[in-house]
């Protein structure tokens, strides 16, 4: 499996048969370089959204397109995204779980928010969700934008993730202290990858917190477009 941070929320995740893009915004994100475009979206198979807001949704329904796949999301997002611009989606809810070549993509909760932007301000754009990916051995939790939730309780014991992509620059999101009680409390992980920081300066610029407070976890803090390997 294959890992590769693509900036901010982003990833590119090879697994099983699959290659997702999982919240792909490029196109004006500081920390991607434009001329590493064509090597991130390559041979992708799906897109997948934890939520509509502009830094998530951000190049996929243009990847949708170009690539000819479908983005992977909460039902009322996708949906809208089907009516709306004529993508192929695959819209499922909170619980179900879809299989992407292989991989098992099962959606749980997030506490955050989701909207799409409008002339008349944010639109509604269904509820903002996480992930728990299995395949090759390994259950991932990809937390989407969160707060510590009571359900990681469950989701912890049901999914047993190994693997913990967490958001964690603080200010929208959890922040690396909240994090790090997180996957203290609720997970058993042997890999951390932090997210939605160091995009700007309003957020974290680095997971030294996350490291400190979790000794005997491997946490990697990913250098854009390049493949962590697990």
């Amino acid at each position: 499996m294959k890992i590769t941070w693509l900036g901010h929320s982003g990833f590119r995740i090879e697994i099983e048969h699959a290659v997702l893009l999982i919240d792909p915004w490029l196109t004006g994100n500081p920390m991607f370089p434009a001329d590493q475009r064509s090597a991130a979206i390559q041979g992708a198979t799906h897109i997948v959204l934890t939520h509509g807001h502009g830094d998530h949704t951000g190049d996929s329904l243009a990847i949708a397109k170009e690539l000819n796949i479908p983005v992977v999301g909460i039902y009322d997002l996708i949906s809208w995204f089907e009516t709306r611009d004529g993508i192929s989606g695959i819209g499922f809810n909170k619980g179900g779980t879809v299989t992407l070549n292989g991989a098992q993509l099962t959606m749980v909760n997030a506490c955050h928010s989701s909207s799409v932007g409008s002339d008349n301000g944010p639109v509604y754009a269904g509820s903002e969700a996480g992930y728990m990916l299995a395949g090759e051995g390994h259950t991932l939790y990809i937390s989407g934008d969160t707060d510590i939730m009571a359900d990681m309780g469950w989701m912890g014991d049901l999914h047993n993730p190994d693997i913990g992509i967490l958001s964690c620059g603080g200010h929208f999101t959890m922040d690396m202290r909240r994090a790090a009680y997180a996957a203290q409390k609720f997970f058993h992980f042997k890999t951390v990858i932090p997210c939605h920081y160091r995009t700007f300066p309003l957020l974290a610029q680095d997971a030294n917190i996350l490291t400190a407070a979790l000794p005997g976890v491997t946490v990697i803090e990913p250098q854009v477009m390049q493949p962590i390997e697990v």
